[in-house]
């Protein structure tokens, strides 16, 4: 029998741990063999095209103290800026990475190819990017945001354009460390609070 179906409020979200390395990276959490592949190990495979990056950081809360239990998805295009799954997109570039906080300093790195402008509907293209999902004990909904290059003209990008406070646009802007390596920290209230996209 069909049942009409009616608008319901919208369930409370819950924090996403202390345990959610258990389920989304049992590996990482010292179950190894839970799932017979875990996704999102590396966004690239061997033979990738273009450069290949390091991009380490860590999530500060409030208190300035390094999250130990964050995990982050990282979601990105190729080196010609071509999401996987498109015609042309390089096929060695899956675009999908989850990765966790190292559980006693705190910092994360991340190892991919340095992503190409992505077209918009907006007429001028994204500057190179990759968009970030982060969770961790004591938030309730995951997280949005970005990652931009400080080598890279980041003037016309449409998404940064519209950031109304210019001192916070540096807020997604990773810093060159070294030869292809950049650091990147989030920030998740206070002084210098990391840009949250509401997606």
């Amino acid at each position: 029998m069909v049942q009409p179906l009616t608008v319901l409020p919208e369930s409370p979200s819950q924090t996403a741990g202390p345990y959610v390395h258990i389920g989304l990276m049992p590996t990482y959490a010292g179950n190894p063999g839970a799932y017979a592949e875990e996704i999102g190990t590396s966004p690239i495979a061997e033979g990738a095209q273009g450069t290949v990056i390091e991009i380490v950081g860590s999530v500060y809360d409030g208190t300035g103290w390094a999250l130990r239990d964050a995990l982050i998805e990282s979601w990105q295009p190729d080196a010609a800026g071509i999401f996987p799954g498109q015609p042309g997109a390089d096929p060695a570039v899956s675009g999908l990475c989850r990765f966790a906080a190292d559980a006693v300093s705190g910092e994360f790195t991340l190892r991919t190819v340095k992503p190409g402008p992505v077209p918009s509907r907006y007429g001028k293209a994204f500057a190179p990017h990759i968009s970030l999902w982060v969770v961790a004990r004591g938030i309730n909904i995951g997280l949005q945001t970005r990652i931009y290059f400080e080598d890279e003209d980041n003037s016309d990008d449409p998404l940064l354009a519209r950031i109304e406070q210019r001192p916070r646009v540096e807020t997604l802007i990773a810093k060159k460390i070294g030869e292809n390596r950049y650091r990147f920290d989030i920030r998740l209230q206070g002084a210098g609070e990391t840009v949250f996209l509401d997606l």
